[in-house]
């Protein structure tokens, strides 16, 4: 299994490039505060890099598949 990525939606995209805005919805990343699991491979990366101040990126724990509801501490 692959490993994968919790990327969380933290500050709002107004104001902002609209490139920023295309790739935070490219992520499926829609309103503040939500929270996405993603593959972790190059292209999702190269968009996270674009993003970065905009997201909390977290690993994902193996075993934790991408339908599943991530517990949160």
């Amino acid at each position: 299994m692959a490993k994968q990525l919790e990327i969380t939606y933290v500050k709002s995209v107004a104001s902002r490039p609209e490139y920023e805005r295309r790739v935070m919805r490219a992520l499926g990343l829609r309103r503040l505060h939500q929270t996405v699991v993603r593959e972790d491979v190059p292209w999702v990366r190269g968009m996270i890099q674009r993003v970065r101040h905009l997201v909390e990126v977290k690993e994902v724990p193996e075993g934790t598949g991408e339908g599943q509801e991530i517990e949160r501490a």
